[in-house]
């Protein structure tokens, strides 16, 4: 948690861009955790709470493209050859996108709010070929949701402790 003060502290939006990303994306980034501090620091006035929102959803849906994208092109080469490593045989794969196919949309706007899951629903969007305008649209209003919602959790926390 110290870290992510820190490097809010000294580089600004561009910290929370870069973290978001990358955390969706998959390093082991405490997503939740950043939004809240983000909030926080909205509060106190050292970042914009518009601007921290608008910031936000940006590294957010930017870290899902690039999910989507990997999942999409790389994903099904990946798990054919890996994933019996992993329980990710064919017969569980076919689930999955039949599953995709069915939820998917809705599984992006409220998967979000799952940590660790977001993270597979964008590779897993990717693999079993969404419409890339289905998967923009519900990634787009999914990702806003949740940093909205973060992030105000941290403003009104904020406010509790001053």
């Amino acid at each position: 948690m110290g870290t992510i003060q820190e490097l809010i502290g000294s580089y600004g939006y561009i910290a929370i861009f870069l973290m978001l990303l990358l955390g969706i994306v998959g390093l082991p980034i405490p997503d939740e955790v950043l939004m809240t501090i983000v909030g926080y620091f909205t509060n106190i006035h050292v970042l914009n709470y518009e601007l921290a929102i608008f910031v936000s959803f940006a590294g957010a849906l930017i870290g899902m493209m690039i999910s989507y994208l990997i999942g999409r092109k790389a994903g099904r080469p990946l798990i054919a050859k890996y994933g019996k490593w992993i329980g990710l045989k064919e017969k569980r794969m076919m689930k999955v996108e039949r599953w995709m196919k069915k939820y998917g949309p809705y599984t992006l706007l409220f998967g979000y709010f799952i940590p660790g899951f977001r993270h597979v629903t964008c590779y897993f969007a990717g693999i079993g070929k969404m419409k890339l305008k289905t998967y923009i649209t519900f990634a787009a209003i999914g990702a806003f949701l949740w940093c909205f919602t973060f992030i105000t959790i941290g403003k009104v926390v904020g406010v509790i402790q001053d």
